[in-house]
């Protein structure tokens, strides 16, 4: 059996969906594990660009596909991407959605409003898409499951009793039961042919030796244990989450490739010491097209962190590294690689469990000399300039990880592929 795992390794957005897109033409299967449709990933197929936030990017080539349980899915926007893929040509009927995964409802989109606005100057700066309340849900066991949501006699009664709680804890929640219901059992019924025990399907798969492609979602930096809380996400979309989102045990990973950015960018809020501002950024920034894919917010951009990236390939056990947008780099004179914090006076190798210890992070930083050569057009690691061969040796070094994979451009052939994992 080939159990493969893509994961972001930075702070999401790190170029996830294509290499899940290149893989995928390899793999009988691709999964989703973790998340919902605030994390945007962006893909290039037969020359045009697709935008998906819920469906998995293995759907342009991949046999099937597998929405597991660990995500939570919020019906409207899942139906309104099927509809984008099927205007493009694109078979969605290979889709199968886990009866154990949440649904996203639009209380969870008013109480992530109104939580971000009782929360003041301490905003996480979510994307507003009601995730972490569907999460909560899901924890504090008052969340509705794909499995009752598409047999509508158990929707329309867990709607209502559901509803009532949350106007007690939420007294200006002003949301209708029946007139949710009546919009929402309309998308159940599109769905319901979807649904199915993903695990059981998975587990059948893997006995027949089929290859298997599980896609995190956003990244490392934002796991709500390791990341740099409270600024994370609501799940565990490293490859630590595969297992508890999937519905399979360890055993079945041989392979986890991390996405790593040449650089480094974060959206949002929260302490990222490597960040860079002025003239350079804004040159990354265009660049490197670093934009929010859902958000279109601008991208804040950093330096290369090893301390981040170490801190990913442990919580991961990355086994290859997949280096993204390094053609991005090309024309900047000296680039610099973080290889440790300075927290007061003491050098640290890993991140702090707190922001205010984060926050006074300073970088330690190694420079190395750029090139200036277009290195967009190469199809192997000998026809990069010498620079750009030592800038990922150095890399290597510094994460303790083999790079794998590296890609100088957004389409499918400029992806060098150093080490083959199916």
């Amino acid at each position: 059996m080939a159990g493969v795992v893509v994961v972001g390794s930075q702070w999401g957005d790190e170029g996830k969906g294509k290499i899940t897109d290149y893989l995928a033409q390899k793999a009988d299967l691709v999964v989703r594990y973790s998340g919902g449709n605030n994390a945007g990933h962006t893909i290039v197929y037969e020359g045009k660009k697709f935008a998906l936030r819920l469906i998995p990017s293995g759907i342009f080539t991949a046999g099937e596909v597998i929405m597991g349980n660990g995500m939570v899915i919020n019906p409207k926007a899942f139906l309104e991407e099927v509809s984008y893929l099927n205007d493009a040509g694109i078979n969605t009927e290979k889709i199968h959605i886990s009866d154990r995964a949440h649904v996203i409802l639009p209380y969870h989109i008013k109480i992530d409003a109104l939580e971000e606005k009782l929360r003041g100057e301490s905003a996480i700066g979510t994307t507003g898409r009601g995730i972490g309340p569907a999460y909560v849900d899901k924890y504090d066991r008052c969340g509705i499951r794909i499995g009752e949501f598409v047999n509508e006699e158990i929707f329309k009664k867990r709607i209502h009793q559901v509803i009532e709680f949350k106007k007690q804890l939420y007294p200006q929640l002003n949301v209708d039961a029946d007139s949710i219901f009546e919009e929402y059992k309309e998308y159940a019924k599109k769905m319901k042919p979807l649904v199915c025990d993903t695990g059981a399907l998975l587990d059948e798969a893997l006995l027949n030796h089929k290859k298997v492609l599980f896609e995190g979602a956003q990244g490392a930096m934002l796991d709500i244990d390791y990341g740099t809380y409270p600024f994370v996400t609501s799940s565990n979309p490293g490859a630590n989450g595969v297992c508890a989102g999937a519905s399979i045990g360890p055993l079945y990973i041989n392979e986890v490739i991390g996405i790593v950015k040449a650089y480094t960018t974060r959206v949002g809020a929260g302490a990222f010491p490597t960040e860079i501002n002025g003239n350079l950024a804004d040159f990354i920034r265009e660049a490197g097209h670093e934009y929010g894919t859902v958000t279109k917010r601008p991208r804040r951009v950093g330096w290369f962190d090893a301390v981040v990236v170490n801190q990913s390939r442990r919580m991961s056990s990355l086994t290859g590294i997949s280096l993204m947008l390094l053609d991005v780099l090309s024309g900047i004179e000296t680039l610099k690689l973080c290889t440790a914090y300075m927290l007061d006076d003491q050098k640290i190798y890993a991140l702090p469990s707190t922001v205010e210890e984060l926050e006074r992070c300073k970088p330690v930083y190694e420079e190395m000399p750029g090139w200036k050569e277009d290195i967009s057009n190469v199809s192997s690691f000998e026809e990069l300039p010498i620079n750009c061969q030592n800038y990922i040796r150095r890399i290597e070094e510094l994460v303790h990880c083999p790079i794998t994979i590296f890609s100088v451009g957004p389409d499918r052939k400029q992806t060098i592929i150093l080490k083959e994992v199916f």
